[in-house]
Protein backbone atom coordinates (compact mmCIF):
# COMPACT_ATOMS: atom_id res chain seq x y z
CA UNK A 1 0.00 0.00 0.00
CA UNK A 2 1.27 3.48 -1.33
CA UNK A 3 0.19 6.84 0.07
CA UNK A 4 0.02 10.33 -1.38
CA UNK A 5 -1.41 13.60 -0.99
CA UNK A 6 -2.37 15.44 -4.19
CA UNK A 7 -3.27 19.59 -3.88
CA UNK A 8 -4.18 22.39 -6.00
CA UNK A 9 -3.18 26.14 -4.82
CA UNK A 10 -3.80 29.28 -6.67
CA UNK A 11 -0.77 31.56 -5.81
CA UNK A 12 -2.48 34.64 -7.23
CA UNK A 13 0.42 36.46 -9.80
CA UNK A 14 3.10 34.60 -8.06
CA UNK A 15 6.25 36.79 -9.65
CA UNK A 16 8.99 38.49 -8.54
CA UNK A 17 10.14 41.91 -7.24
CA UNK A 18 9.94 45.33 -8.79
CA UNK A 19 8.14 43.51 -12.14
CA UNK A 20 4.84 44.79 -13.29
CA UNK A 21 2.61 41.83 -14.09
CA UNK A 22 -0.77 43.79 -14.79
CA UNK A 23 -0.76 47.86 -15.71
CA UNK A 24 0.53 49.60 -12.89
CA UNK A 25 0.37 46.63 -10.81
CA UNK A 26 3.72 45.11 -8.85
CA UNK A 27 5.25 43.99 -5.74
CA UNK A 28 8.03 46.17 -4.03
CA UNK A 29 10.45 44.16 -2.60
CA UNK A 30 9.02 44.40 1.61
CA UNK A 31 5.60 42.98 -0.47
CA UNK A 32 7.28 40.21 -2.00
CA UNK A 33 9.04 39.31 0.92
CA UNK A 34 5.66 39.11 2.64
CA UNK A 35 4.13 37.12 -0.28
CA UNK A 36 6.94 34.69 -0.19
CA UNK A 37 6.73 34.41 2.90
CA UNK A 38 2.60 33.46 3.31
CA UNK A 39 3.11 31.08 0.45
CA UNK A 40 5.84 29.07 1.93
CA UNK A 41 3.98 28.37 5.04
CA UNK A 42 1.30 27.28 3.13
CA UNK A 43 3.08 24.83 1.10
CA UNK A 44 4.81 23.61 4.41
CA UNK A 45 1.45 23.21 5.71
CA UNK A 46 0.10 21.42 2.74
CA UNK A 47 2.96 19.12 2.50
CA UNK A 48 1.95 17.62 -0.82
CA UNK A 49 3.32 14.95 -3.07
CA UNK A 50 2.13 16.67 -6.13
CA UNK A 51 1.13 19.99 -6.47
CA UNK A 52 -0.55 21.92 -8.96
CA UNK A 53 0.20 25.87 -9.00
CA UNK A 54 -1.98 28.31 -10.98
CA UNK A 55 -1.57 32.24 -11.49
CA UNK A 56 2.48 31.68 -11.87
CA UNK A 57 4.20 34.44 -13.60
CA UNK A 58 7.61 33.43 -13.30
CA UNK A 59 9.21 29.72 -12.35
CA UNK A 60 12.21 31.32 -10.34
CA UNK A 61 9.62 33.15 -7.98
CA UNK A 62 7.80 29.66 -7.12
CA UNK A 63 11.28 27.76 -6.69
CA UNK A 64 11.76 30.88 -4.43
CA UNK A 65 8.58 29.99 -2.42
CA UNK A 66 9.44 26.21 -2.31
CA UNK A 67 12.96 26.74 -1.58
CA UNK A 68 11.59 28.67 1.72
CA UNK A 69 9.23 26.17 2.60
CA UNK A 70 11.88 24.03 2.24
CA UNK A 71 14.21 25.40 4.78
CA UNK A 72 11.35 26.09 7.29
CA UNK A 73 10.69 22.48 7.27
CA UNK A 74 14.07 21.54 7.32
CA UNK A 75 14.40 23.61 10.32
CA UNK A 76 11.22 22.11 11.70
CA UNK A 77 12.06 18.78 11.85
CA UNK A 78 15.42 19.10 13.21
CA UNK A 79 13.48 20.81 16.36
CA UNK A 80 10.84 18.87 16.66
CA UNK A 81 11.74 15.00 15.13
CA UNK A 82 13.66 12.79 17.80
CA UNK A 83 16.86 11.34 15.41
CA UNK A 84 17.65 7.25 15.99
CA UNK A 85 19.40 7.84 19.12
CA UNK A 86 16.21 8.43 21.21
CA UNK A 87 14.36 4.96 21.14
CA UNK A 88 11.19 6.58 21.01
CA UNK A 89 11.96 7.65 17.49
CA UNK A 90 9.89 5.18 15.63
CA UNK A 91 6.48 6.20 17.07
CA UNK A 92 4.30 7.06 13.85
CA UNK A 93 2.99 10.32 15.16
CA UNK A 94 6.76 11.60 14.16
CA UNK A 95 6.54 10.18 10.60
CA UNK A 96 3.08 12.11 10.50
CA UNK A 97 4.54 15.40 11.93
CA UNK A 98 7.63 15.54 9.71
CA UNK A 99 7.77 17.57 6.70
CA UNK A 100 9.31 16.10 3.85
CA UNK A 101 11.53 18.72 1.77
CA UNK A 102 11.42 18.78 -2.47
CA UNK A 103 14.95 18.21 -2.59
CA UNK A 104 15.11 15.99 -6.12
CA UNK A 105 11.10 16.82 -6.96
CA UNK A 106 10.75 17.75 -10.29
CA UNK A 107 9.09 20.78 -11.68
CA UNK A 108 7.34 21.54 -14.53
CA UNK A 109 5.94 25.05 -15.63
CA UNK A 110 3.97 26.09 -18.61
CA UNK A 111 3.99 29.60 -18.97
CA UNK A 112 1.25 31.27 -20.79
CA UNK A 113 1.67 31.88 -24.90
CA UNK A 114 -0.25 35.35 -24.46
CA UNK A 115 2.25 36.77 -21.77
CA UNK A 116 2.74 40.37 -23.65
CA UNK A 117 5.74 41.44 -21.31
CA UNK A 118 5.62 44.46 -18.36
CA UNK A 119 2.06 45.49 -17.61
CA UNK A 120 0.36 43.03 -20.03
CA UNK A 121 1.68 39.51 -18.13
CA UNK A 122 -0.30 36.43 -18.76
CA UNK A 123 0.05 33.91 -15.85
CA UNK A 124 0.76 29.89 -16.35
CA UNK A 125 0.67 26.72 -14.58
CA UNK A 126 2.99 24.28 -12.49
CA UNK A 127 3.08 20.64 -11.22
CA UNK A 128 5.31 20.10 -8.54
CA UNK A 129 5.93 16.36 -8.11
CA UNK A 130 7.92 14.94 -5.69
CA UNK A 131 7.60 11.55 -7.54
CA UNK A 132 8.93 12.79 -10.47
CA UNK A 133 7.74 12.50 -14.32
CA UNK A 134 7.77 9.15 -16.22
CA UNK A 135 7.98 11.34 -18.94
CA UNK A 136 8.44 15.12 -20.12
CA UNK A 137 4.59 16.74 -19.53
CA UNK A 138 2.69 17.84 -21.70
CA UNK A 139 1.55 21.56 -22.74
CA UNK A 140 -1.71 22.13 -24.17
CA UNK A 141 -2.94 25.91 -25.51
CA UNK A 142 -2.25 26.71 -28.69
CA UNK A 143 -4.64 24.24 -30.69
CA UNK A 144 -3.39 22.81 -33.93
CA UNK A 145 -6.73 22.54 -35.17
CA UNK A 146 -9.23 25.06 -33.98
CA UNK A 147 -12.23 24.08 -32.05
CA UNK A 148 -15.16 24.61 -34.14
CA UNK A 149 -18.45 25.35 -32.02
CA UNK A 150 -21.83 25.33 -34.67
CA UNK A 151 -24.73 25.77 -33.25
CA UNK A 152 -27.96 23.89 -34.06
CA UNK A 153 -30.67 25.85 -36.74
CA UNK A 154 -34.02 26.47 -35.03
CA UNK A 155 -36.64 24.75 -36.28
CA UNK A 156 -38.51 26.83 -39.36
CA UNK A 157 -35.61 29.05 -40.14
CA UNK A 158 -33.18 28.45 -42.67
CA UNK A 159 -29.12 28.56 -43.34
CA UNK A 160 -26.06 28.45 -40.63
CA UNK A 161 -27.28 29.26 -36.42
CA UNK A 162 -23.51 30.56 -36.11
CA UNK A 163 -20.93 29.23 -34.50
CA UNK A 164 -17.83 30.17 -31.89
CA UNK A 165 -14.18 29.24 -33.20
CA UNK A 166 -11.58 29.00 -30.26
CA UNK A 167 -7.76 28.47 -31.38
CA UNK A 168 -6.07 29.02 -28.02
CA UNK A 169 -7.11 28.15 -24.83
CA UNK A 170 -6.74 31.58 -22.12
CA UNK A 171 -4.49 29.72 -20.22
CA UNK A 172 -2.11 26.61 -20.36
CA UNK A 173 -3.29 23.11 -19.48
CA UNK A 174 -0.26 21.17 -18.02
CA UNK A 175 -0.38 17.33 -18.24
CA UNK A 176 2.16 15.26 -16.39
CA UNK A 177 2.22 11.24 -15.84
CA UNK A 178 3.56 10.04 -12.34
CA UNK A 179 4.44 6.76 -11.29
CA UNK A 180 2.95 5.88 -7.94
CA UNK A 181 2.41 2.57 -5.89
CA UNK A 182 3.26 0.73 -9.20
CA UNK A 183 0.63 2.71 -11.07
CA UNK A 184 0.77 6.04 -13.11
CA UNK A 185 -1.49 8.39 -13.09
CA UNK A 186 -2.09 11.43 -15.82
CA UNK A 187 -2.25 14.38 -13.99
CA UNK A 188 -4.02 17.74 -15.52
CA UNK A 189 -3.69 20.99 -13.83
CA UNK A 190 -5.65 24.03 -15.23
CA UNK A 191 -6.48 27.41 -14.97
CA UNK A 192 -10.16 28.07 -16.61
CA UNK A 193 -11.01 31.66 -18.14
CA UNK A 194 -11.86 33.95 -15.59
CA UNK A 195 -15.45 35.29 -15.07
CA UNK A 196 -14.04 38.79 -15.62
CA UNK A 197 -16.01 39.95 -19.02
CA UNK A 198 -14.40 39.87 -21.80
CA UNK A 199 -14.29 43.60 -23.61
CA UNK A 200 -13.23 44.28 -27.58
CA UNK A 201 -11.53 47.57 -27.58
CA UNK A 202 -12.66 49.05 -30.86
CA UNK A 203 -9.70 50.29 -33.64
CA UNK A 204 -8.00 53.65 -32.74
CA UNK A 205 -9.63 53.91 -28.84
CA UNK A 206 -7.49 52.84 -25.87
CA UNK A 207 -10.30 50.78 -24.29
CA UNK A 208 -13.17 49.49 -24.61
CA UNK A 209 -16.65 51.45 -24.18
CA UNK A 210 -17.66 48.54 -21.61
CA UNK A 211 -14.86 49.63 -19.01
CA UNK A 212 -15.74 53.16 -18.99
CA UNK A 213 -17.65 52.50 -15.53
CA UNK A 214 -18.69 56.57 -14.78
CA UNK A 215 -20.97 55.48 -18.71
CA UNK A 216 -21.94 52.21 -17.36
CA UNK A 217 -23.12 49.66 -20.50
CA UNK A 218 -25.18 47.13 -18.26
CA UNK A 219 -25.77 45.23 -21.99
CA UNK A 220 -22.37 45.48 -23.19
CA UNK A 221 -20.73 44.24 -19.91
CA UNK A 222 -23.48 41.49 -19.50
CA UNK A 223 -21.98 40.42 -23.45
CA UNK A 224 -18.55 40.41 -21.48
CA UNK A 225 -19.50 38.21 -19.16
CA UNK A 226 -20.98 35.87 -21.95
CA UNK A 227 -17.84 36.00 -24.04
CA UNK A 228 -15.95 34.57 -21.11
CA UNK A 229 -18.26 32.24 -19.92
CA UNK A 230 -18.28 30.58 -23.82
CA UNK A 231 -14.59 30.31 -23.59
CA UNK A 232 -14.11 29.19 -20.49
CA UNK A 233 -16.96 26.21 -21.05
CA UNK A 234 -15.21 25.78 -24.58
CA UNK A 235 -11.79 25.60 -22.75
CA UNK A 236 -13.51 22.65 -20.23
CA UNK A 237 -14.55 20.79 -23.65
CA UNK A 238 -10.76 20.78 -24.67
CA UNK A 239 -9.35 19.67 -21.29
CA UNK A 240 -12.60 16.85 -21.46
CA UNK A 241 -11.45 15.79 -24.61
CA UNK A 242 -7.48 14.98 -22.95
CA UNK A 243 -9.81 13.26 -20.07
CA UNK A 244 -11.29 11.05 -22.83
CA UNK A 245 -7.85 10.29 -24.42
CA UNK A 246 -6.00 8.89 -21.05
CA UNK A 247 -9.15 6.95 -19.83
CA UNK A 248 -9.71 5.24 -22.90
CA UNK A 249 -6.26 4.06 -22.75
CA UNK A 250 -6.97 2.34 -19.54
CA UNK A 251 -5.13 5.30 -17.51
CA UNK A 252 -6.11 6.70 -13.88
CA UNK A 253 -6.43 10.35 -14.11
CA UNK A 254 -6.49 13.44 -11.48
CA UNK A 255 -7.37 16.76 -12.52
CA UNK A 256 -6.42 19.81 -10.35
CA UNK A 257 -6.90 23.34 -11.15
CA UNK A 258 -8.77 26.11 -10.51
CA UNK A 259 -12.17 26.01 -12.92
CA UNK A 260 -13.26 29.43 -12.24
CA UNK A 261 -16.86 27.81 -11.74
CA UNK A 262 -18.47 26.60 -9.09
CA UNK A 263 -18.91 22.26 -9.04
CA UNK A 264 -22.23 22.48 -10.22
CA UNK A 265 -21.35 25.06 -12.92
CA UNK A 266 -21.46 23.91 -16.65
CA UNK A 267 -17.87 24.15 -17.15
CA UNK A 268 -17.18 21.85 -14.52
CA UNK A 269 -20.15 19.59 -15.41
CA UNK A 270 -18.20 19.49 -19.06
CA UNK A 271 -14.69 18.05 -17.15
CA UNK A 272 -16.45 15.68 -15.31
CA UNK A 273 -18.83 13.87 -17.80
CA UNK A 274 -22.52 13.28 -17.54
CA UNK A 275 -24.22 11.94 -14.08
CA UNK A 276 -26.12 8.53 -15.64
CA UNK A 277 -29.81 8.61 -15.60
CA UNK A 278 -31.20 6.28 -12.79
CA UNK A 279 -32.99 4.18 -15.66
CA UNK A 280 -32.35 4.04 -19.10
CA UNK A 281 -35.29 1.38 -19.21
CA UNK A 282 -37.65 4.15 -18.73
CA UNK A 283 -36.24 6.49 -21.33
CA UNK A 284 -37.80 6.42 -24.63
CA UNK A 285 -35.08 5.24 -27.60
CA UNK A 286 -33.36 7.53 -29.84
CA UNK A 287 -34.87 5.92 -32.90
CA UNK A 288 -38.36 4.94 -31.26
CA UNK A 289 -41.42 4.46 -33.84
CA UNK A 290 -44.09 5.20 -30.94
CA UNK A 291 -44.71 5.94 -27.27
CA UNK A 292 -43.76 2.20 -26.20
CA UNK A 293 -40.23 2.05 -27.64
CA UNK A 294 -37.87 2.34 -24.58
CA UNK A 295 -34.34 0.56 -24.23
CA UNK A 296 -33.72 -2.75 -23.11
CA UNK A 297 -32.84 -3.72 -19.67
CA UNK A 298 -29.47 -4.97 -21.76
CA UNK A 299 -29.53 -1.88 -23.30
CA UNK A 300 -29.48 0.26 -19.57
CA UNK A 301 -26.76 -1.94 -17.96
CA UNK A 302 -24.60 -1.06 -21.49
CA UNK A 303 -25.06 2.82 -21.48
CA UNK A 304 -24.41 3.43 -17.95
CA UNK A 305 -21.61 1.51 -17.92
CA UNK A 306 -20.19 4.00 -20.57
CA UNK A 307 -21.33 6.67 -19.03
CA UNK A 308 -19.57 5.68 -15.51
CA UNK A 309 -16.46 4.43 -17.27
CA UNK A 310 -15.45 7.80 -18.23
CA UNK A 311 -16.95 10.15 -15.03
CA UNK A 312 -14.31 11.95 -13.09
CA UNK A 313 -15.55 11.99 -9.38
CA UNK A 314 -14.96 15.21 -6.78
CA UNK A 315 -12.73 15.20 -4.07
CA UNK A 316 -15.06 17.46 -2.51
CA UNK A 317 -17.82 15.38 -2.94
CA UNK A 318 -16.18 12.86 -1.95
CA UNK A 319 -15.17 14.15 1.22
CA UNK A 320 -18.55 15.57 2.21
CA UNK A 321 -19.92 12.18 1.59
CA UNK A 322 -17.76 10.52 3.78
CA UNK A 323 -17.66 13.02 6.40
CA UNK A 324 -21.09 13.64 6.59
CA UNK A 325 -20.06 17.76 6.27
CA UNK A 326 -22.17 20.03 4.50
CA UNK A 327 -19.95 22.56 2.90
CA UNK A 328 -16.53 23.31 1.66
CA UNK A 329 -15.60 26.31 -0.15
CA UNK A 330 -12.48 27.74 -1.45
CA UNK A 331 -13.40 31.07 -2.54
CA UNK A 332 -15.42 33.92 -1.03
CA UNK A 333 -16.69 37.10 -3.05
CA UNK A 334 -19.65 39.33 -2.84
CA UNK A 335 -21.14 37.79 -0.08
CA UNK A 336 -21.14 34.45 -2.10
CA UNK A 337 -18.59 31.06 -0.71
CA UNK A 338 -18.18 28.65 -3.40
CA UNK A 339 -15.73 26.11 -4.22
CA UNK A 340 -14.45 27.13 -7.77
CA UNK A 341 -11.14 25.01 -7.00
CA UNK A 342 -11.43 21.08 -7.55
CA UNK A 343 -9.50 18.01 -7.36
CA UNK A 344 -11.15 15.80 -9.91
CA UNK A 345 -10.37 11.57 -10.34
CA UNK A 346 -11.45 8.90 -12.51
CA UNK A 347 -13.11 6.03 -10.57
CA UNK A 348 -10.34 4.16 -9.82
CA UNK A 349 -10.28 5.98 -6.77
CA UNK A 350 -14.13 5.50 -6.28
CA UNK A 351 -15.27 3.87 -3.19
CA UNK A 352 -18.04 2.16 -4.96
CA UNK A 353 -16.09 0.83 -7.98
CA UNK A 354 -14.93 -2.44 -7.27
CA UNK A 355 -11.72 -2.81 -9.24
CA UNK A 356 -10.61 0.62 -7.63
CA UNK A 357 -6.88 0.65 -7.64
CA UNK A 358 -7.13 3.01 -4.65
CA UNK A 359 -9.14 5.33 -2.74
CA UNK A 360 -8.92 9.13 -1.40
CA UNK A 361 -8.81 8.89 2.62
CA UNK A 362 -8.78 12.73 3.70
CA UNK A 363 -9.48 15.81 2.12
CA UNK A 364 -7.98 19.04 3.81
CA UNK A 365 -9.05 22.93 2.88
CA UNK A 366 -6.52 25.77 4.21
CA UNK A 367 -9.26 28.36 3.63
CA UNK A 368 -8.82 30.28 7.24
CA UNK A 369 -7.68 32.83 5.37
CA UNK A 370 -10.88 33.53 3.19
CA UNK A 371 -12.43 36.91 4.31
CA UNK A 372 -14.04 38.70 1.28
CA UNK A 373 -12.13 41.53 2.67
CA UNK A 374 -14.26 42.08 5.93
CA UNK A 375 -12.01 41.51 8.45
CA UNK A 376 -9.11 43.82 8.26
CA UNK A 377 -6.76 41.13 10.62
CA UNK A 378 -6.61 38.84 7.70
CA UNK A 379 -3.89 38.66 5.20
CA UNK A 380 -3.51 41.26 3.45
CA UNK A 381 -5.31 39.88 -0.20
CA UNK A 382 -2.86 41.29 -2.44
CA UNK A 383 -0.45 39.57 -0.82
CA UNK A 384 -1.78 35.95 0.48
CA UNK A 385 -4.11 34.13 -2.25
CA UNK A 386 -7.96 34.86 -3.00
CA UNK A 387 -8.29 31.04 -3.15
CA UNK A 388 -8.34 28.41 -0.52
CA UNK A 389 -6.01 25.45 -0.65
CA UNK A 390 -7.28 22.03 -1.11
CA UNK A 391 -5.52 18.31 -0.78
CA UNK A 392 -6.55 15.08 -1.61
CA UNK A 393 -5.00 12.45 1.09
CA UNK A 394 -4.68 9.45 -1.17
CA UNK A 395 -4.52 5.98 -1.09
CA UNK A 396 -3.35 3.46 -3.36
CA UNK A 397 -3.07 -0.56 -2.99
CA UNK A 398 -5.18 -2.18 -0.28
CA UNK A 399 -4.92 -1.32 3.48
CA UNK A 400 -3.76 -3.53 5.87
CA UNK A 401 -5.92 -2.86 8.62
Amino acid sequence: MTRFTVASFNVKNLIGPDREYYEFQSYTPEEYAWKKDWLADQVLTMDADIVGFQEVFEEDALRDVVAEADSRGNAMNEAAIPDASKRYHRKAIFRKLAYTPYTGADLAFAPNLADAGPGKRRPGVAILSRLGFTAPPEVIQDLDVPLDIPFQPLRGLEGEAGSFTLSRLSRPILKARIAVGGEVITVFNCHLKSKLGEYIVPPGADFAREEVLPKYDPLGRAMGSLRAALRRMAEAWVLRREILNELNHGRPVMVLGDFNDGENAVSSEIISGEVPFKNYSWMLRHDAENHGDRYSKEENVQITESVERVRLHSAEKLFVRKSNRDMVFTSAFGGVFESIDQIYMSRHFHPDYKRRIGEMEYFSVLNDHLTDGSHPEAPYNKLASDHGQIIAHMRIGDDPE
